[in-house]
Order: structure tokens, then sequence, then C-alpha cells
């Protein structure tokens, strides 16, 4: 190669390392964070927004739309079930989502 590498050359890669790899974890962090509002705030999608929170991520807008859906949820109207039927139901969705944090 012409030159030899010294320490200091080394630190500069496991540095550089370092940052690409605390920039990798933000952007995860940073991509589920619409779904983890919405399954600590028990929003009745929140499977929804956690979706549309990790896939709209790349092109911001439908990112940034998950993260205020996590803050609004929807209004339920279901006739099939009375309210506190639709509320026992949203929960047992946000226990199914807790149980399996990584399966979308």
């Amino acid at each position: 190669m012409g030159f030899s590498l010294d320490f200091w050359d080394y630190v500069t890669f496991i540095v550089l390392a370092l940052f690409v790899l605390s920039f990798l974890i933000l952007i995860f962090w940073i991509a589920g964070l619409p779904g983890r509002i919405a399954i600590a705030r028990k929003h009745p999608e929140a499977e929804a927004v956690k979706l549309l929170g990790w896939s709209g991520f790349l092109t911001i807008v439908p990112w940034i739309q998950a993260f205020i859906w996590a803050f609004k949820p929807t209004d339920i109207i279901d006739i099939r079930r009375f309210p506190k039927e639709e509320a026992e139901k949203t929960e047992e969705e946000i226990n199914r989502l807790k149980e399996n944090p990584g399966k979308l």
C-alpha cells in the first residue's frame, strides 16, 4: 500500500464504526417510536400505527402521520360490541403486542 497503519489509524476506524453503529441504532429507535407510543397509550389501532411508523420512515411524511396518530386515537364506532367490550378487545390486542414486540 505504500504506507503503514499505526495506532491512531485503528482508533479512527473504531470511532467511525461506533459512530455508524450508534447512528443505525438511533434510526431504528426513531422508526419504532410511533408504535411504542401507541402501545403505551393503549391506542385501538396500535398495530397499524406501528406498521405505518416502520414502513413510512424513509419517506418521512407517513412517519409524521403515524407519530400524530399515536397520540390521537381513532374514534371507535363499532355496532357489533358495546363500548366496554370494545375496550376489553383493545386491551387484549395491546397485551398481544406487548408479548411479541419484535413480531409485527
